[in-house]
């Protein structure tokens, strides 16, 4: 299978990810980054700033998050923009997790059918 198709699945999937992401603590690109690559680089792929930051501008102009700016980082690192999930991104965050929960079910049962009729043959 051809990898375009792969990659728009994943790309599909990951605004959800970062809303349910930045739900669980207010928190910054660099760190986002990171944990997705730690939970879900063997999955998700290696996520990088140039497919992430475009996510989170989008997910903030549309209102589901809100940032802020920290000058204030030990070690000169220099100013953070910190992000969290706005109540009307919460409300969008728990809609899509309903939804993909339904929706891996509704796949799961053709790949069932899918693999028993694989083993009758």
């Amino acid at each position: 299978m051809e990898q375009k198709y792969i990659q728009q699945f994943k790309r599909g999937a990951l605004e959800m990810i970062l809303l349910c992401l930045i739900a669980e603590k207010e928190t910054y690109g660099y760190e986002i980054i990171t944990e997705l690559n730690r939970r879900g680089g063997g999955v998700l792929g290696y996520a990088r700033e140039g497919t992430v930051y475009p996510i989170l501008y989008r997910l903030e102009e549309s209102g589901l998050l809100g940032s802020r700016l920290d000058g204030q980082q030990s070690g000169g690192s220099g100013t953070r923009k910190f992000y969290s999930i706005t109540k009307k991104g919460r409300e969008a965050m728990e809609e899509l997790v309903v939804f993909w929960k339904s929706y891996a079910e509704c796949v799961d049962s053709f790949i069932a059918v899918t693999s028993a009729k694989g083993e009758e043959k």
